[in-house]
């Protein structure tokens, strides 16, 4: 993109200068667009509607407000920070390619080196996915009591990496989304606690041995 060509290379500078604008203004159109979102979300608005779109309706649950909001500003700040990555990648390319500069070993240095941080930062990567479709698909919120393994507590922080809950003994437990295979949720549901076995030795009063 080059303005005024009689200008030499000052129109190019000139095209460089206008895409990074349009990008920042992109950026703030987006951002906006997110921010609003994600008030309605935790305003307790459906924003949702359509039938294509079903799937993300277990995000919203209604009736748990603290939950929704940590889903809503969880999802937010994905969204944000992917779209700011994508918008600046694609800006300052399209910038040096109206400079003049090749991209092409620009792209395929990027690819490499995405190559190698992939593999070097596989199992982040794994666990902010998990993390993030056990956000949106509601497996669990802030509140609720699970089952992890051979640990239950109450979930205190559902971030996208690591989930933290403490349980009935108070100690904290820091649980990596990535570990995750089987939850279960007695938050939801009709979940009943186990009467005591009156047969146990263990659970067996004093009157009982008498």
């Amino acid at each position: 993109m080059t303005f005024l060509p009689s200008l030499g290379y000052g129109g190019r500078i000139i095209g460089a200068l206008i895409i990074l604008v349009c990008a920042v203004l992109l950026w703030l159109i987006v951002r906006a667009l997110i921010a609003r979102s994600v008030k309605r979300v935790r305003d307790g608005h459906s924003v949702f509607k359509k039938p294509r779109l079903a799937w993300a309706q277990s995000a919203l649950r209604p009736f748990d407000s603290a939950p929704r909001v940590q889903r809503a500003q969880t999802i937010g700040g994905l969204l944000s920070s992917i779209a700011a990555g994508t918008i600046a990648i694609v800006a300052v390319l399209m910038a040096l390619e109206t400079l003049g500069f090749s991209i092409g070993p620009i792209l395929a240095s990027v690819g490499i080196v995405g190559i190698a941080i992939g593999f070097g930062a596989r199992e982040v990567i794994r666990d902010a996915f998990l993390g993030f479709f056990i956000t949106i698909e509601d497996q669990y919120g802030i509140g609720d009591t699970i089952e992890v393994g051979d640990t239950v507590g109450v979930v205190e922080s559902l971030g996208l990496r690591i989930t933290r809950l403490v349980d009935a003994d108070g100690a904290i437990w820091y649980v990596r989304n990535g570990d995750i295979t089987k939850v279960g949720n007695r938050s939801q549901g009709t979940y009943l606690a186990p009467s005591p076995d009156l047969t146990d030795p263990s659970t067996a009063t004093t009157e009982d041995h008498a």
